[in-house]
C-alpha cells in the first residue's frame, strides 16, 4: 500500500502573551491508503494539536514552524489558505470532539450539509439536497427526509454525531480525522458510532486517523497506535504489539490503568503519579522522567530519541537503547 499521508518531524507552535509554546515537537509518522492509526495519549499529549496542524486549522496565534506534511505527494504545510480551502471537506475531512459546538445551532441540519456540497461536489441546491438525505440515511439516520430541516438542538448526541460523519464523508475524502469522536456519548451510541465508521472506511476505502484517549476504542478500530506525550511521540507500532509488548514506561502505566475483566476484586488499578508537563515550562531532558519510576539521571539531562526496536516499531527511551545495544551485542 502508497503512503497517502506522510508527517515528517512536525513542529507545531502558538504564541501565548508575547512566549512562544511548542505543544507538538518533532511527530514523524505514515498513514497508508486503506489504514487507521491511533493517537492516543493524556489531555495535554499534542493529538489535537497534530489533528488541526494537518487541516491547518492553528488560528491566528498558531502556525506549523518547521517539519513537513506530505498529503498525496504534496507538501500542505506550504499550500495557501486559498488551497487548504477547497481540500479541507473534500479530501480531508474531520469530525470534532463535541457536535454540539462544530453545528451552527442558527441553521437546520440540511442548510449546513447542503452548503458543503454544492461547493465542494458543484451541485445545484435540488441535487445537493437529495445527496444530502442520501448520505444522513448512509450513517443510519432514520426520517432523513424530515430530520435535514431539523435545527441541531432537537436532536440527541449520537444523533448529531451521525450528522457530522455524514457532513465528513459527504465529499468522498481520503482522510478522515476522528478527534475524540465518542467521549461526550454513551457506551451503546460509542459502539454503533466507531462500528459505523469501520464500515464506512471499508465502503469508501479512506484512510482514517482516530485520536483518543481510550486504548478500549484503539484495540477495536486501529491498524496502528502512536503514543504521545508531551507533545512528542514516543512508541510508535501495531495494535498487537502494542497490548502485547509495550516497551515505553509510559505505554506500560497506560496499559496498567486499564481495568480487566479478569482481575481480582482486590485488585487496585495503577494510576500515574504527577500530571504532563507545562508548555510554558517544559523539563529537561526525556519529558516523561518526572513520572517514571524506571528513571535514571541520565534521563534527567539528555533528550532521548525514537530509535527503531524492529520494524515497524519505534520507542524513545534511553531503557530501550540499551536493550538493543545489548541485543546486537549478544548477536556478534
Amino acid at each position: 500500500m502508497d503512503d497517502l499521508l506522510k508527517v515528517n518531524h512536525l513542529k507545531t507552535a502558538f504564541t501565548i502573551e508575547g512566549n512562544e509554546v511548542v505543544p507538538v515537537d518533532d511527530v514523524t509518522f505514515s498513514l497508508k491508503k486503506g489504514e487507521t492509526i491511533g493517537i492516543v495519549g493524556e489531555s495535554g499529549c499534542g493529538k489535537s494539536v497534530t489533528s488541526f496542524s494537518l487541516m491547518r486549522l492553528l488560528g491566528k496565534n498558531g502556525k506549523i514552524k518547521s517539519g513537513e506534511v506530505i498529503f498525496e505527494g504534496e507538501d500542505i504545510a506550504k499550500k495557501s489558505e486559498k488551497e487548504m480551502h477547497e481540500l479541507r471537506g473534500n479530501k480531508m475531512s474531520m469530525i470534532f470532539q463535541e457536535p454540539m459546538t462544530s453545528l451552527n445551532p442558527l441553521f437546520t441540519i440540511g442548510n449546513q450539509m447542503i452548503e458543503a456540497i454544492m461547493l465542494h461536489l458543484k451541485m445545484d441546491k435540488k441535487a445537493a439536497r437529495e445527496y444530502a438525505i442520501k448520505m444522513l440515511k448512509e450513517v443510519g439516520i432514520p426520517r432523513a427526509e424530515e430530520i435535514i430541516d431539523d435545527y441541531p438542538h432537537t436532536l440527541s448526541g449520537g444523533m448529531r454525531q451521525r450528522v457530522m460523519i455524514a457532513m465528513a464523508l459527504s465529499c468522498k475524502p481520503k482522510l478522515l480525522i476522528a478527534d475524540e469522536p465518542t467521549t461526550a456519548l454513551d457506551v451503546t451510541i460509542q459502539a454503533q458510532i466507531l462500528e459505523l465508521i469501520k464500515r464506512l472506511r471499508e465502503s469508501y476505502g479512506m484512510s482514517v486517523m482516530l485520536i483518543t484517549h481510550d486504548l478500549g476504542v484503539i484495540s477495536e478500530m486501529a491498524d496502528k497506535v502512536i503514543v504521545m506525550y508531551a507533545g512528542q511521540v514516543v512508541e510508535e507500532t501495531d495494535v498487537f504489539t502494542l497490548f502485547d509488548n509495550p516497551e515505553h514506561p509510559y505505554t506500560e502505566a497506560l496499559m496498567n490503568s486499564i481495568p480487566q475483566i479478569d482481575d481480582a476484586e482486590e485488585d487496585t488499578l495503577e494510576g500515574i503519579p504527577g500530571v504532563v508537563p507545562s508548555l510554558q515550562k517544559m523539563v529537561d531532558g526525556c519529558r516523561f522522567h518526572t513520572r517514571c519510576s524506571k528513571a535514571t539521571e541520565r534521563c534527567k539531562k539528555e533528550v532521548p530519541e525514537l530509535k527503531k526496536i524492529k520494524e515497524g516499531h519505534l520507542v524513545r527511551c534511553f531503557l530501550v537503547e540499551d536493550k538493543i545495544k545489548k541485543s546486537g551485542e549478544a548477536n556478534e
